[in-house]
């Protein structure tokens, strides 16, 4: 009988470099636009026979001794998986319980140090999603921000550094993922704040309007509500202590955020006006050594963060960014043509931020179906 493993055991076969070919058996179309990292590619249907196909997989895999199956909920790789046990003994096969759906919930926490107060950087591997866990050492106080659904990740995270959760920050309505935000508040009692503009996006959750400037106490750390207007009309960034910035799509380590998402009436060119500004008058007249923590790392088609690795910090400095983005030496007439070329839209972006508005109800199962697919808030 063929076994499972779990997306996280995955993870963690891959971070210690062990020995095995992972398979991934769904149609071309969804392998080429996002799959694990090191996937190797076997269309196969969750009923379909292997009759004269073992050859052409067996030089696919080459020498590996250990296959892993994975497909987009685990149907296809598990018939994939059966056949493969019945037709040959030259592998010790298993698949991945729940497939990219699976992949989609695997998350690594990451200690950020920027001296001063305690950030713990909670990383979805598959979207390169950011969140953050800031907190006070000395009280024991926390703030999440920008959470995903996978609400338990961020108790869990903060339960790990020693803090409870007394407040949860959206940045802004996001359009590639579904937010944990208001139910995290929820699950903790706490307060749910996003910036103050957010009433000009229609949003129907309640919550704690921040105002440009505002701070929110953290026991003796300060989180400073920045306005950030260009990838949203509402987005506002959080200085940390004077320390670091986050910057959610405004600014990520090596790319800004796009801004036709909300801003599609004109391909984006009247939020790319205001994030041109954002950017040169607010973000980088930061000092140089703030340390800049954004929302979003890029993950490529091949799996692959294009900045840094899984379990790593993503961070850049306001230097750094200043002279390592390209794209914030253009001109402002140049900036605006570049961002309404910004590429393939997130998927279901629009009833995302339905979701993420309160003005669209989602059962667990299609939250995660609403998400399945790569990242795309870069510019």
């Amino acid at each position: 009988m063929v076994t499972t493993l779990s997306a996280d055991r995955l993870a963690e076969l891959q971070d210690d470099d062990e020995e095995f070919a992972l398979v991934d058996t769904r149609p071309e179309d969804s392998y080429e636009s996002w799959h694990v990292s090191g996937a190797l590619h076997f269309p196969f249907g969750p009923e379909e026979e292997l009759d004269g196909r073992l050859e052409e997989f067996e030089e696919l895999v080459g020498d590996a001794e250990r296959v892993i199956t994975i497909c987009a909920k685990g149907l296809s790789s598990g018939n994939l998986a059966t056949r493969l046990e019945s037709a040959t003994d030259a592998y010790d096969v298993q698949t991945v319980d729940g497939g990219m759906k699976g992949w989609s919930g695997v998350y690594d926490h990451v200690e950020v140090d920027i001296g001063g107060a305690r950030i713990v950087q909670v990383q979805r591997r598959a979207k390169g999603c950011l969140s953050y866990v800031v907190g006070c050492e000395s009280t024991g106080e926390a703030v999440v921000v920008d959470p995903t659904a996978d609400t338990d990740e961020f108790a869990v995270a903060a339960e790990e550094a020693d803090l409870s959760i007394v407040g949860v920050v959206d940045t802004h309505v996001h359009a590639d993922h579904v937010s944990g935000g208001r139910q995290l508040a929820d699950e903790f009692d706490v307060p749910y704040y996003l910036g103050d503009r957010a009433e000009e996006r229609d949003v129907e959750f309640e919550y704690a309007p921040l105002e440009r400037n505002e701070v929110i106490e953290v026991g003796e750390r300060e989180l400073k509500a920045v306005a950030a207007p260009g990838h949203t009309g509402e987005m506002i960034n959080l200085l940390v202590d004077d320390r670091a910035l986050l910057t959610a799509d405004t600014l990520h380590v090596d790319s800004t955020g796009r801004t036709e998402l909300e801003f599609s009436d004109d391909e984006g060119e009247r939020g790319a006006r205001m994030l041109y500004e954002t950017l040169h008058r607010t973000i980088l007249a930061e000092p140089e050594s703030v340390v800049v923590l954004p929302g979003h790392v890029t993950v490529t088609a091949d799996g692959e963060f294009s900045h840094g690795s899984p379990g790593e910090a993503i961070a850049t400095t306001i230097r750094d960014a200043r002279t390592g983005i390209d794209v914030l030496d253009l001109e402002e007439e140049a900036f605006v043509d570049r961002m309404a070329d910004a590429g393939e839209k997130p998927s279901n972006y629009e009833e995302i931020i339905d979701r993420n508005r309160g003005a669209l109800e989602l059962p667990p199962e299609d939250r995660v179906e609403l998400e399945l697919g790569p990242n795309n808030c870069s510019a």
